[in-house]
């Protein structure tokens, strides 16, 4: 089973974060590495920052699966567990990201870097296309961290974008989508020139 860290919005997400565990205590796809994040110092520079979340609590896992709510762009913690899990130190290289839209967040819209993910999760799909712009990855994922459409922007991030609903009809599609992030990790590229969000915002 592949090492993976869950980042999420706890206030809002705990629930899903728990329905995580249990899919997956029940259909054993993954060694769970998440932590609960202790106080970090946010005044301290941004690469000892990266340097303490990725030492201390990513340095295990491979994967990265990104829960993503309504506020979870705005919260710091979660763009510092982003940031380091991209970070391809010298000691821990960098991991590979999975992206699962929450319920009440989902999207008509779907991202595939893979062959494998599109013949096993969206085989009835034969024409792809390429998003080229901000303005369509915003409008398609509304509520996504930016950090991740720069890294789309980019190219060659092999991030997938999916609905909670569609891992919640078959699990093996999580396992799927898991595999394929921890195969392509070490030659995933990422743009890693937004700054690290030092607060959070809470919208009105």
């Amino acid at each position: 089973m592949k090492r993976v860290f869950v980042s999420y919005h706890h206030k809002n997400e705990q629930w899903l974060k728990d329905d995580l565990l249990a899919l997956n205590s029940e259909a054993e796809i993954f060694f769970d590495c998440s932590v609960a994040v202790g106080d970090i110092d946010e005044n301290l520079e941004p690469q000892i920052i990266r340097q303490t979340i990725r030492r201390s609590y990513l340095s295990e896992s491979t994967v990265l699966i990104l829960i993503v709510g309504r506020e979870t762009q705005y919260r710091k913690h979660v763009d510092w567990e982003l940031y380091s899990s991209m970070y391809n130190g010298s000691k821990f290289g960098r991991s590979g990201v999975v992206v699962l839209l929450s319920p009440d967040c989902e999207s008509s819209y779907f991202t595939a870097p893979s062959k494998k993910i599109k013949d096993a999760l969206y085989p009835q799909y034969e024409n792809w296309m390429s998003v080229k712009s901000r303005e369509e990855y915003e409008s398609r994922y509304e509520f996504m961290p930016p950090r991740i459409i720069d890294c789309l922007l980019k190219g060659g991030s092999n991030i997938s974008i999916t609905n909670w609903s569609k891992i919640s009809e078959n699990p093996d599609y999580l396992r799927v989508l898991i595999d394929c992030a921890h195969d392509s990790r070490e030659v995933s590229t990422y743009d890693m020139s937004r700054e690290m969000r030092m607060r959070n915002y809470n919208p009105a």
